[in-house]
């Protein structure tokens, strides 16, 4: 078997629809199912998923691909990741097979960023690290710990790590751009070091903490570049995605010590923002984890404000979202430290519901003694009572109210009521999500696009285009058609998934493909409509032909010449050969 064989066959053995819904929740219809598409802002059922033909299309924002496109797309892993991640799937040994990985243009930023992320973790280790390595030993940081989030020391010299990367061929201006360097100096000394990865696990920058104290910030994280941007990246998303998916759930926390200390007791399904609010961005990866998020923010007023604000972003985007509510003044990092692993486990297994959270929260500094603050009161209660989709749980809170208030139940059944009908009222008039329109094409472009698309399906369409030596009309559709020839003659068949596949490491040419793909033409193709198909195509290519002619008599001097082309251009028209 060559590589392409073997790909081949671990596309075939990891049915599409079964590796789709172990991601997302799949609804059969009819011969397809569907599902909310994570690619795009959607709480529809807008993409489709086909067992036969194992392709995946979007009808909204039309992505598109077989299951290797999804698992690269939904989990921000390159192709290598996840045809090994598919083969173990299956047991299917790979025998090192090597698929060439596409460069980028930040290949370099990467390799910078790894040697300093090793540079200040062999700098912990040193004699000049001790300090370091006490403050985390007083932090009760073991080396296990600090291993596995590779924590680092930037020494007390200001030059050390630039000398180093330039030694190694890097400019100083790159090493500015990618924010290690100030003109010939480093930007961190005296810091513990903590890298920062995007999604993929790449190391994108650092945030820098001081161990002294002094007048500095306590925390320097890298400037924005081009690959590390706060209100984008997740700190420990690239660990916490395993873990989330096998438990279901993602926990969001504020601070970098947070997500170490859980990490100590076995809580790794979390991840934190950069110091900044969360973002529609953020809100969009954590999506992909799970649909179910657990706050865990500090337990004083400013952790209370950050639960509320972050939990009505959730509960906008329809996300399951819970609470857990720390005494006081604790972050997740001292209760851990002062309650342990299995008080804090209980705090996880019973956060309650975000809505009763904010009700719970609604009471802190209200005077009651006052009638109206009161009633003020009872209404934002049946608010936020009104969006729970669960008459059990709405009939406890307005008989606690009832009780807490000595209101009777009827009174407030009538309040929520109205309140409730107001609502979905409002939300049956809500616009259906709009979807994104393909550009509309000539005849030309549909007639070439539907011979590509039968071309995928049908190998004796294969046939009849070499036959017919058809030009479609772009550079792009005539390179997608000769790769369709080439694998078809190569490999002995033709089927979407496997096509897709082979072209993914021609990126070019992948948004052509899934826009043939995301067509929705039928199954079968007379030979009639062949026929009108290529008629359609050879009637631009003489026109093209024509116009070429014609311009060239516009510039030709010459009279014969110029009769020589004008009677070229006639007998085209006759359809003389």
């Amino acid at each position: 078997m060559n590589n392409q064989d073997i790909i081949n066959e671990v596309r075939k053995k990891n049915d599409i629809v079964d590796v789709i819904s172990e991601k997302i929740p799949l609804e059969k219809r009819g011969k397809n199912y569907f599902g909310v598409c994570p690619f795009h802002d959607d709480t529809n059922p807008s993409m489709s998923v086909s067992r036969e033909k194992q392709i995946y299309t979007c009808f909204s924002c039309h992505a598109t691909g077989n299951v290797f496109t999804f698992l690269m797309n939904y989990e921000h892993k390159d192709f290598n990741q996840v045809l090994v991640d598919l083969a173990n799937r299956v047991g299917i040994t790979l025998n090192n097979i090597k698929v060439k990985k596409a460069s980028t243009k930040y290949d370099e930023w990467y390799k910078i960023y790894e040697l300093a992320n090793k540079y200040y973790q062999n700098n912990l280790l040193s004699k000049e690290g001790e300090s370091a390595r006490e403050y985390l030993k007083n932090r009760s940081i073991d080396e296990e710990t600090i291993k596995e989030f590779e924590i680092g020391y930037s020494l007390k010299n200001r030059d050390d790590l630039t000398k180093l990367l330039t030694a190694k061929g890097h400019t100083l201006d790159l090493l500015n751009k990618v924010g290690l360097s100030n003109e010939d100096h480093d930007i961190y000394y005296s810091r513990l070091m903590f890298p920062l990865h995007d999604l993929n696990g790449n190391v994108i920058g650092f945030s820098g903490r001081i161990i002294t104290s002094g007048k500095q910030n306590k925390y320097l994280n890298t400037k924005e570049t081009e690959l590390f941007k706060k209100g984008k990246l997740l700190y420990h998303y690239h660990i916490a995605k395993e873990e989330a998916r096998v438990k279901k759930s993602v926990i969001i926390m504020e601070g970098f010590m947070d997500i170490i200390r859980a990490s100590t007791v076995g809580v790794k399904n979390t991840v934190a923002t950069m110091g900044t609010a969360l973002t529609h961005d953020h809100i969009k990866e954590i999506r992909r984890l799970s649909n179910n998020v657990i706050l865990c923010f500090d337990g004083d007023e400013a952790g209370v404000k950050a639960t509320l604000t972050a939990g009505e972003l959730f509960a906008s985007e329809n996300m399951e979202v819970k609470v857990i509510s720390l005494p006081g003044e604790d972050d997740p990092d001292t209760y851990i430290l002062k309650n342990g692993k299995d008080a804090f486990l209980s705090l996880i297994n019973n956060a309650i519901y975000y809505s009763d959270f904010k009700i719970k929260s609604l009471s802190r500094n209200r005077n009651f003694s006052s009638s109206e603050e009161k009633a003020n009161y009872i209404h934002e209660v049946l608010q936020e009572a009104s969006k729970i989709d669960d008459p059990i749980r709405t009939e406890i809170i307005l008989k606690d109210l009832a009780k807490k208030f000595e209101i009777g139940y009827n009174t407030l059944e009538k309040s929520f009521k109205e309140l409730a009908s107001n609502k979905k009222e409002k939300k049956q008039v809500i616009d259906a999500p709009k979807t994104i329109q393909p550009k509309n094409k000539d005849k030309y472009q549909k007639a070439s696009l539907s011979i590509i698309y039968y071309m995928l399906n049908k190998q004796e369409i294969i046939d009849v285009v070499e036959k017919s030596h058809l030009v479609l009309p772009t550079e792009a559709l005539r390179a997608l058609e000769s790769e369709i020839v080439y694998f078809y003659h190569k490999y002995g068949f033709i089927n979407e998934a496997d096509f897709y596949t082979y072209l993914t490491p021609k990126g070019e040419l992948l948004n052509l493909l899934s826009e043939v793909l995301a067509m929705d033409l039928k199954t079968t193709l007379t030979k009639e409509e062949l026929d009108d198909y290529i008629k359609v195509i050879r009637e631009y290519n003489l026109k093209k032909t024509i116009s070429n002619l014609e311009s060239k008599i516009q510039n030709e001097t010459d009279p014969i010449m110029q009769v020589k082309y004008a009677e070229e251009i006639r007998k085209l028209r006759i359809g003389e050969s």
